[in-house]
């Protein structure tokens, strides 16, 4: 499948299915310089090439508080929506070419950081896990929910620092597919 390579100025990209359905990646380019930082995030929502949400406002804002010069935002559920419920209720929320892309995306990071939030399920939090791992990098986050979830970065005080995880066991508390 091709898909769709969106990018302004050379400093704005997104990754999208040529059906519109899933976003595989986001790219932000911050500055100048190589060191670059992977979020892997729930499921993306309304920001593409030419356009930020909330959420990737904040991933920006912490990326360039560390100093790193470029972002690429994955997802563990590629599909597109605004309502993270949504996801149980599509045939394949995850897409098929997402796990190409999450290890392609790893392949140039220095440091990757797990933020997904509350929603996500076990097993295919074990499979994002492994691909972080495969890729010889160690997951970090800022901060874990009530559950051993990765917090998302929405909901995190800008001066929250940011730490290795070890990617414990999560619950299984989303809906089952």
């Amino acid at each position: 499948m091709t898909d769709l390579l969106l990018a302004v100025d050379n400093t704005r990209s997104a990754l999208i299915s040529p059906c519109g359905t899933y976003r595989y990646t986001l790219g932000r380019v911050l500055g100048h310089g190589r060191r670059s930082v992977v979020w892997a995030m729930l499921n993306p929502s309304t920001a593409d090439a030419l356009k930020d949400d909330p959420t990737i406002r904040r991933v920006v804002d912490f990326s360039r508080r560390w100093g790193f010069d470029q972002v690429t935002v994955v997802n563990l559920y590629a599909l597109r929506s605004s309502q993270p419920e949504a996801l149980w209720c599509h045939q394949d929320p995850v897409g098929t070419e997402n796990d190409r892309h999450i290890r392609r995306a790893l392949l140039d990071a220095e440091t990757v950081v797990c933020a997904w939030g509350a929603h996500a399920k076990a097993d295919r939090v074990r499979a994002v896990l492994d691909l972080i791992r495969d890729a010889g990098l160690r997951p970090h986050c800022l901060g874990l929910t009530k559950h051993g979830q990765p917090r998302h970065p929405l909901y995190i005080r800008a001066a929250e620092p940011l730490t290795v995880w070890d990617g414990g066991a999560p619950a299984n508390h989303g809906a089952t597919a």
